[in-house]
């Protein structure tokens, strides 16, 4: 067998060859959503991504007789390490052929980088961080990925095992369907016996004040989340950054806040799914795909809720389900009828409990593998 050699991306051919690669994986795969090239150069780029102000990441191609077989990023994200205080830095935007030899070599790469910087763990594949596209699909490969969640093939799970990782932990997605959620007099009754007893008051996004319920939404996401596995709080630059690609695609009614008697104690964002447009432009947004996002948002059947967070000190009251009641009742309005709620923890046993009772069925599995260093 010819040998594959390693090496680390260093000029602008060897970002392309990395940004381009799973192309090569996927052709033919009718559930990929290929991401789009631009988006994915920014996403890289050290001195763009604000990420990188609290991280940093090698990337690492494997070539054999010329051409591109694997690729993977090592990361060392100094905000995880604060938060968490686990030794682990991540690997991700694994990308390889099947074969063993090649996954193992990658892996080794990413492991030998992160040893040298201190740290005893490597977990992943993180895109780069929790925040981002985070998790391997381990069930559920009949279907695409929603916006900004993973999608892989089987054999990776084989890679992964065979190198011997071990699962971290596990993540849900769930699937809502908004006939059955509509459907139950037990989750309306219920939500509106919250409402009454807190005063309970849901908003929705103002775009006119896009900016200032931006720091609301900042304000939920670091408080409600950080008691969380695997929490790292988004800086401001982060979430800035964020807001500017995600506004455009914004749809308000669908992006909740709640509050009692004007105080913030909950918020939810779920933006529509735009992985059914991005499907088709092959990675490529100009000169003229992205007028596709414009003219083809009707055609969008689905939506993702990505975050749905309540403050602590206001959890186990049923707010969120208030919440869930809003989001389903105003995305019918807008011709929606299904939607995921991910990633959930697997051992959130008050998430899953609540979406088990609206009747969401739990239909994709994400893992987080883990190894030492």
């Amino acid at each position: 067998m010819s040998t594959v050699t390693i090496k680390t991306v260093q000029s602008k051919k060897d970002l392309s060859q990395f940004i381009k690669f799973p192309f090569e994986i996927y052709r033919g795969d009718k559930y990929w959503v290929p991401p789009l090239n631009m988006e994915q150069k920014t996403l890289l780029d050290r001195n763009k991504n604000p990420f990188f102000k609290n991280a940093e990441a090698e990337y690492f191609l494997a070539e054999r007789e010329g051409k591109i077989v694997g690729r993977i990023a090592a990361i060392k994200n100094d905000l995880h390490l604060k938060y968490q205080n686990d030794d682990s830095g991540h690997f991700g935007f694994f990308e390889c052929i099947n074969d063993q030899a090649v996954a193992d070599m990658l892996f080794n790469s990413a492991k030998d980088w992160l040893r040298t910087r201190g740290l005893k763990y490597m977990k992943g594949p993180a895109n780069p961080s929790s925040n981002d596209i985070f998790g391997m699909l381990i069930e559920g490969f009949d279907d695409s990925p929603r916006l900004l969640m993973a999608y892989n093939p089987k054999y990776y799970v084989e890679l992964c095992t065979n190198y011997g990782m071990k699962k971290s932990k596990d993540l849900y997605a769930w699937k809502i369907e908004n006939p059955k959620l509509l459907q139950s007099e037990k989750l309306k009754r219920g939500q509106e016996i919250v409402r009454n007893r807190y005063k309970l008051k849901i908003t929705q996004l103002n775009m006119k004040n896009f900016y200032q319920d931006l720091e609301r939404f900042k304000f939920v996401y670091n408080k409600a989340w950080a008691p969380n596995w695997g929490f790292v709080p988004m800086t401001d630059e982060q979430i800035d950054a964020m807001a500017k690609e995600m506004k455009p695609l914004v749809e308000p009614s669908i992006v909740l806040f709640a509050e009692i008697e004007d105080k913030l104690v909950g918020a939810a964002l779920v933006m529509l799914d735009y992985n059914q447009i991005f499907k088709t432009m092959n990675g490529k947004l100009f000169p003229f795909n992205f007028i596709k996002i414009f003219t083809q948002k009707k055609k969008i059947k689905w939506a993702r809720i990505l975050t749905l967070g309540i403050i602590p000190e206001f959890q186990k009251k049923g707010f969120d389900s208030v919440l869930y009641w809003e989001i389903v009742n105003n995305a019918a309005k807008i011709g929606i009828y299904l939607g995921e709620a991910s990633w959930v923890l697997e051992d959130n046993e008050m998430m899953n409990r609540g979406l088990e009772l609206m009747n969401a069925s739990r239909y994709k599995t994400y893992r987080i593998w883990e190894c030492g260093v």
